[in-house]
């Protein structure tokens, strides 16, 4: 076993290598940007290296950095963890250049693998379905679009190279796709550098089904397969192991799949094998084809570790410091079901815009696995990924865990930015996904019921009033003034401005007014009761509440000297979401726009987002350009007054 290991990551996966490493005797050396040099992943660590400034490109993707602080603190092998430099040949080359372990596959299989079209083919020649599609090396949009023609619409467009959903686009009709190319295009090429693509059949009622492999270089076994149909923007939101619907038939023939595409390539450690599944006639051993593999352990891992009992992380360390595959395929088998959900600190409603800001509190339910890269004061990024944990659970049976991740999301408290918390409890209960009919279409066509605004309980309402005029630590003495019960009042603001008034009518008993509402509080003992049920916990942060009931709820408490209202919103002003770079500007002085067009595009947190019109009206000054580095809030297209 390795002496000291050096993890080039960071946040919730360098968290996670440390937790098994460190228990298994290891020391661990972190790296760190600028930003990162408080980090959870550093304070963990036994030793910490400053890599370079906050952009990947200046720290986390500085191979030769990371490799010179690996030898100047003596370690002996890299962990990669996910993204970065996890799947970069060069790297792998470069760190066993050094006289240094790689943990992880040798750089001939991550080349194997890189792109998508070659894979397809060594696949094919392995033995491993693949979705009829064009893999060719002949990138003329005139044939492509022929291929397309020949293969039958719809089709998908993919990146050669990369993941992530980046650079991918369905187009479900000819005359769609030289536009839907061109994007994909420039998203790839932005992206990875290659704007190579390929072209696939489209299946219509798809299930993203991967398999766990692990090898040793020779032989390889199969950890069973995790479902990860339940996606948005082709990105994974709730993941689950074993697939609901698996037939053993199915599941030898997508095991032994997954074990041939590793072995034909001499894989070594962890890696996971996707296959899309035409599920429009249930789960049948002749409807799954490769998409591609990830030659690195994957984000949604913990699944399968709760249904295995396998510890992949030490699996990775044991054989990449020469040890034998630790058990053999008759010696894995499954026990009960896993889910994972993706916690991530981004707007919903907003079209799931990646948010920013200070987690002023964190803490999940003892219930649930959280696999987490923050804590509580950390600051969610823009110059990284915004998620904030993994919410995982483990039961006896499908029903049971879903039950169990239902209640950890509900019982799980975050304060300071907005997050998804809310989308993915209303997932739970989605009636389809309960029954186990998902496929990656699911969330798109319930959107607008998954992300339904719930309003706001006056109960809810009146914790964070209490919690804002500090009423819940009450004595004998509150309530009264010159021997009559207290009034008071207080504005809190959440999606609307609420007025709220309160009667203090001794120590344990408030009488309040909402919106024309009344609602009783009153202490039994130690517990706020308040209209009939006990008060939800509540955290308070400067001039913000948030009441950690219905995924949580964050007011602002309202300057009673400043109550003039805010303007709805200004419609003429255009302004970056959150800190980015300016990719594209496509308004013109003097050009005359209608609601919807698009006017700029912003590139923040690894996607890019489209900057629109909010109605129609003449561009009267752009007041950015391309390549321009932009904070939060600034304007970057003004349109002429009404």
């Amino acid at each position: 076993m390795f002496n000291k290991i050096l993890i080039a990551n960071r946040g919730e996966i360098a968290c996670r290598v440390m937790e098994t490493a460190q228990k298994m005797g290891v020391p661990c050396v972190a790296v760190h940007s600028d930003v990162d040099a408080s980090a959870k992943h550093v304070q963990m660590a036994d030793e910490a290296v400053h890599i370079g400034g906050p952009a990947p490109a200046d720290s986390y993707l500085k191979g030769d950095v990371i490799i010179q602080a690996a030898l100047d603190t003596g370690a002996q092998a890299i962990h990669p963890g996910y993204g970065f430099l996890s799947e970069n040949p060069e790297f792998v080359d470069a760190v066993e250049a050094a006289g240094l372990t790689f943990i992880g596959p040798s750089a001939d299989a991550i080349r194997k693998m890189g792109l998508k079209d070659a894979a397809k083919v060594l696949m094919e020649q392995a033995g491993v379905p693949v979705v009829p599609g064009y893999h060719g090396d002949n990138q003329d949009p005139e044939h492509l679009a022929g291929a397309a023609d020949t293969i039958g619409y719809p089709v998908l467009i993919k990146a050669v190279a990369g993941g992530g959903g980046k650079g991918m686009r369905l187009v479900e009709q000819p005359a769609d796709f030289a536009t839907a190319l061109d994007s994909a295009r420039g998203e790839a090429r932005t992206a990875f550098g290659n704007d190579a693509v390929l072209v696939e059949k489209f299946v219509s009622k798809p299930r993203h089904i991967e398999v766990q492999v692990f090898g040793d270089g020779t032989h390889a076994v199969h950890l069973f397969e995790r479902d990860c149909s339940l996606q948005r923007r082709h990105q994974k939101v709730i993941e689950e192991a074993p697939a609901p619907g698996m037939t053993a038939e199915m599941r030898e023939a997508m095991g032994q799949a997954g074990v041939r595409a590793a072995e034909a390539i001499g894989y070594k450690g962890a890696g996971t094998v996707e296959f899309i599944v035409d599920a429009s006639d249930g789960l049948r051993a002749d409807r799954f084809w490769f998409m591609e593999m990830n030659t690195r352990l994957q984000v949604e891992h913990p699944v399968t570790e709760a249904i295995t009992g396998v510890d992949l992380v030490e699996w990775q360390l044991r054989v990449a410091s020469g040890e034998v595959l630790p058990k053999q395929q008759h010696e894995l088998s499954i026990s009960g079901h896993a889910f994972e959900a993706r916690l991530y600190a981004e707007d919903v409603p907003k079209g799931f815009l990646p948010a920013t800001g200070r987690l002023t509190h964190l803490e999940f339910p003892p219930s649930c696995r959280a696999d987490s890269g923050v804590r509580a004061g950390d600051t969610i990024s823009p110059w990284y990924d915004p998620m904030i944990a993994k919410v995982i659970v483990h039961g006896p049976t499908r029903a049971v865990a879903l039950k169990q991740l239902h209640r950890a999301l509900q019982r799980t408290e975050v304060a300071g930015t907005v997050t998804n918390l809310a989308f993915l409890g209303a997932l739970t209960r989605h009636a389809g996904f309960a029954g186990g009919d998902v496929d990656t279409g699911l969330i798109g066509r319930d959107l607008e019921v998954l992300v339904q605004a719930v309003a706001v309980p006056a109960a809810t309402c009146v914790a964070a009033a209490m919690a804002a005029l500090d009423l819940e630590n009450t004595n004998d003495e509150t309530g009264f003034s010159l021997w009559a019960p207290l009034h008071r009042a207080v504005q809190l603001r959440a999606q609307d401005v609420i007025d709220l008034d309160v009667q203090v009518e001794g120590p344990d008993r408030q009488t309040w007014d909402v919106a024309g509402k009344t609602v009783l509080a009153e202490r039994i003992g130690d517990t706020w009761v308040i209209d009939g049920m006990p008060m939800p916990r509540v955290a308070v942060s400067d001039t913000t509440v948030t009441v950690f009931d219905g995924y949580g709820q964050a007011f602002d408490i309202v300057d009673p000297l400043d109550r003039a209202t805010r303007a709805a919103g200004d419609t003429n002003v255009i302004e970056a979401p959150m800190p980015g770079l300016v990719k594209a500007v496509f308004a013109q002085v003097g050009q005359a726009v209608q609601e919807g067009d698009r006017l700029a595009i912003l590139e923040a947190m690894k996607m890019e987002h489209s900057l629109l019109a909010a109605r129609d009206g003449v561009v009267a000054e752009v007041l950015t350009e391309d390549g321009t580095q932009v904070e939060a809030g600034a304007a970057l297209v003004r349109l002429e007054e009404e």
